[in-house]
Order: structure tokens, then C-alpha cells, then sequence
């Protein structure tokens, strides 16, 4: 019997990391950090670490991928699969890691040797998406895009005799990014016993949980949200993360507000414009609209303390995206300060705010003087009609529900119980299942 132990991401928000279990071999999805108080890391085995047969990495956010030094610090010498724009992207997730611990005046529990001691294969030099690659003797997978993020992917394996459907972060609501539909998989499954197409396990993103909203709704929210403000006089500051919705957002907000005037971070339009040269991970039509942004006349590209000030010199009708989701940054809250003596203005969080960050605590509080704070999610991950549709399209005898707190979880499978689904689970770090 093969086994999933969760050393992170199951009832909780962030340290993903799945460890399968075999007769023979031991395979890992993930392993990242929590990104709270001083920060959290996979509940990892020490003494099986040197048994892994292969180690897999679904994409490069902190909550996926910040603890993989400790798996070489322990004892791992194999590689890590993923793709290659994940792997341009971990250098800068490793520095902000390192900000962030050495602000939570925390140290790193791996050194710089752990860190060069990695090594990679990419999964799409070695074959296109859809497509079962030989990994190892027993092993085999496929990948598809996820629509979350440049170089993101799901991963199903074919492994001891058994079948496993990773999600990843996952969504088909992506303005930019294209997404491989994850379906039929395993039209010839080798396990006697299950039906055809039917996975022996699937872990599956359910972090937006009950929501039913789709983007377009969270979409209209933001625009009438934006819209209100710089009608008022304010500015709106929105912060984002390094790769991701940032992106997708300045995209957006250039083409909903084409008068007014986008004062954006050089650290988010570094990632866009590498995008525009790998067109594989794009929808059709983005290429386009990335050229319209760049070429736009009321772009302000920003890097230096000069820069931002002469760029808010005038304080009306800009719409303003800094690097930094939680406003944890010195650069991030003195965009915030500026906002303090701008009636109307509006700081915009558009993702998830961990216990304790500032941006969390800011809007709690509910900012200071006359600037509003709000939390307008935009989806980069599923809610209640996309889990629907991904069990209908990866059919499996037990699915594990995650991205998100066991409550929150609970409530999910509590509703897909009662319409007819079958083999979930909401489970939390430590848990282990068969299957």
C-alpha cells in the first residue's frame, strides 16, 4: 500500500510539500514555506529525505519552493523537476525569503552551500505538455500549463502501478497565461480495478473554498472600486507580488484606464517583459496587449528614490504598483504614507494577507487619516465552480483538498458531500492517507 504523508499545505494556507510513499520509492510535490510571524517550514523527516526518488516542483512562490534547500541539507541527491521560467524565477523568491526572515529577525535554517547544492532538470526541455516523460525506473509524468503563474504546472504520475493528479496552483481565469485543461489523463491506468481514466489520487487546489465568484465579478468589483477613487481625486496604490497577478493587473488596469497615469515598479515590469519573449506560456491575444502597456505614454517605470518621488509629485488620478502583496518593504510603505495626506485615496490588496503582515494589520485598522483600505481578491486559484470542474475532468478514488485552513476546507467538502462526490478529504499537516 502507498502512502501520502502532508508535511505541509493541507488545512492551512502556504508550506505546500506532499511526500508519497511507495514500496519501493518515494517521490515529493513541493516544498515550500509558511509565510507567518517568523516563518514556517514543512514538517520534514530527516530520516527520509535520502530515500527520495525524485522531487518535484509545481512553481517558484515562496509557499511552494523556499524550503528546498533543506531536502540537499538532509541528505537529497537527486534533482528537483520543473520547468525552466520557474527556475529564472527562484533566485529572486530566495532573496525576498531571505528579507523576510532577516526582518522577522529569524535565521535561515539552511546555509548558502544547501542552496548550490541544488540542481534541476526541466520538465518542458524534456517533453511538451501533455506528453509522459520517463523520469526514473517506475516513474513517469506529464505536466500541463496552470494558468497561475509563467512556468506553473500541473503534474500527473504514473508510479508504482499507481496514478497521482497534482493541481498545483491552478486556474483557467488568467487574462495572460495559457492553461492545459487537465483531462484524460489516465485513459489506460495500469491498476486492475479502477475505472478507466480514474486517478488513485488527486491533490487538488481548493484555496478560495465556498467562494462561488468568478474573475469577471472580482474584476468589476476592482474597476468600481478604481474607478470611484480617481473620480474622487485620490490615488490608488495597489500592491503586488513579485510574479503573478501583478502582471495580469497592469495589463488590466491599461486597458480599463487608459487616462490615467500607471506608476509601476521596474521589479514588475522586468517579469513582463521576459514574458513577452516566451510567448509559450501566454494566451494568443497577450502578446498584444504587453506591447500596448510598454509603449503606453502614461507608463511611468520607477526604481529609484528620485524616480517615485518626481512620479507622485502630482498626486491625481494615478493608479500606482509597487512590489511588495503584504506592504512589508520600506519602498512598499512609503508608497503607503503618501497615500495618508491624498483625500480619497485607496490602498487595494488583491491577495492573500497572512496573520501578522502589515498589510493584514492595515486593514484591520482601516488605514489612518482619509485613505480606505480594501481586500479585492483577484483569482489565481479556485473557488467552489472550478474545484467542481476539475473533480468532473480528474476523476479519482480519493481527493485531498488544499490551499486552504481546515475550516475553510470543511465547509467545501461538506458541500460537494452533499452533491454526490465522494472520496475527499480535508486533512492537516502530520495527516497521512492510504490509497
Amino acid at each position: 500500500m502507498t502512502k501520502l504523508t502532508i508535511w505541509g499545505g493541507a488545512g492551512e494556507h502556504g508550506r505546500s510539500s506532499y511526500l508519497l510513499q511507495g514500496k519501493e520509492s518515494c517521490i515529493l510535490l513541493d516544498c515550500g514555506v509558511k509565510k507567518e510571524g517568523k516563518g514556517e517550514y514543512p514538517l520534514l523527516d530527516a530520516a527520509v529525505i535520502p530515500q527520495l526518488q525524485a522531487v518535484f516542483l509545481s512553481h517558484a512562490h515562496e509557499d511552494h519552493s523556499m524550503a528546498l534547500p533543506l531536502l540537499y541539507k538532509y541528505g537529497y541527491k537527486g534533482k528537483v523537476w520543473t520547468t525552466r521560467d520557474t527556475f529564472r524565477q527562484l533566485p529572486g523568491y530566495f532573496e525576498a525569503w531571505s528579507r523576510y526572515t532577516a526582518a522577522e529577525s529569524a535565521g535561515l535554517p539552511y546555509g548558502d552551500e544547501d542552496k548550490q547544492a541544488m540542481e534541476f532538470m526541466f520538465l518542458d526541455e524534456q517533453a511538451g505538455p501533455r506528453t509522459w516523460l520517463n523520469v526514473a525506473p517506475g516513474l513517469r509524468v506529464q505536466w500541463g500549463r496552470t494558468g497561475h503563474l509563467a512556468g506553473a504546472v500541473w503534474l500527473a504520475l504514473e508510479w508504482e502501478g499507481k496514478t497521482v493528479y497534482f493541481s498545483g496552483d491552478y486556474t483557467e481565469e488568467s487574462q495572460l497565461l495559457a492553461v492545459d485543461r487537465p483531462q484524460a489523463l489516465f485513459l489506460s491506468g495500469p491498476e486492475a480495478g479502477r475505472e478507466q481514466g480514474e486517478a488513485d489520487l488527486a491533490i487538488i487546489d481548493a484555496a478560495y473554498g465556498a467562494d462561488p465568484a468568478e474573475q469577471q465579478v472580482k474584476l468589476l468589483q476592482l474597476e468600481t472600486a478604481v474607478r470611484d477613487t480617481l473620480e474622487g481625486g485620490g490615488c490608488v496604490l495597489l500592491p503586488m507580488p513579485l510574479q503573478g497577478r501583478g502582471q495580469e493587473l497592469l495589463i488590466w488596469a491599461a486597458e480599463r484606464f487608459p487616462q490615467a497615469q500607471l506608476v509601476v515598479e521596474e521589479a514588475l515590469l522586468a517579469p513582463l517583459r521576459a514574458l513577452r519573449t516566451r510567448s509559450g506560456w501566454l494566451r494568443d491575444e497577450a502578446p498584444g496587449s504587453i506591447d500596448r502597456l510598454l509603449n503606453s505614454r502614461n507608463l511611468k517605470a520607477v526604481s529609484v528614490p528620485s524616480e517615485r518621488k518626481e512620479a507622485l509629485r502630482q498626486r491625481k488620478n494615478k493608479i500606482i504598483f509597487t512590489n511588495d502583496a503584504l506592504l512589508q518593504s520600506p519602498t512598499a510603505q512609503w508608497y503607503y504614507r503618501q497615500q495618508l495626506d491624498v483625500p480619497g485615496s485607496h490602498v487595494i490588496f488583491t491577495g492573500h494577507l497572512p496573520e501578522g503582515s502589515f498589510g493584514r494589520n492595515l486593514l484591520g485598522q482601516q488605514g489612518s487619516g482619509g485613505c480606505k483600505v480594501s481586500l479585492i481578491r483577484y483569482k489565481v486559484h479556485q473557488g467552489l465552480p472550478d474545484i467542481r470542474r476539475m473533480l468532473r475532468a480528474v476523476p479519482s478514488r480519493r481527493t485531498v483538498l488544499v490551499h486552504a485552513p481546515k475550516k475553510q476546507t470543511d465547509q467545501v467538502l461538506s458541500i460537494l458531500e452533499e452533491e454526490g462526490f465522494t472520496g475527499l478529504y480535508s486533512l492537516l499537516p502530520g495527516d497521512s492517507i492510504s490509497f
